[in-house]
């Protein structure tokens, strides 16, 4: 991109950012799912319990232990969910 010429044509505009809503991933437009810690595995992985089945997912990016509630998004957990006022690790 060339920078714009005294009296030349205005400048093209910039692309918009996309904008947050809610829980939903400002990339591919997928929500987060909330998932507990059944057990904490080698390299950074997690067995957690989706409600319907038991997945591995990468915890590499949170500091989470097994109970945990975390948000996970794309088999990467990406948030450690703890209630108002309540305990949190």
């Amino acid at each position: 991109m060339s920078l714009p010429v005294l009296g030349g044509p205005p400048p093209e505009p910039r692309p918009t950012i996309p904008e947050c809503y809610g829980d939903v991933c400002i990339t591919c437009s997928d929500e987060a799912i909330p998932v507990t810690i059944v057990e904490l595995l080698d390299d950074d992985l997690a067995n957690v319990d989706t409600g319907q089945s038991i997945e591995v997912v990468s915890i590499a990016l949170v500091d989470a232990k097994v109970g945990d509630t975390i948000l996970v998004h794309a088999k990467e957990a990406i948030a450690v969910v703890r209630a108002e006022g309540g305990e949190g690790g």
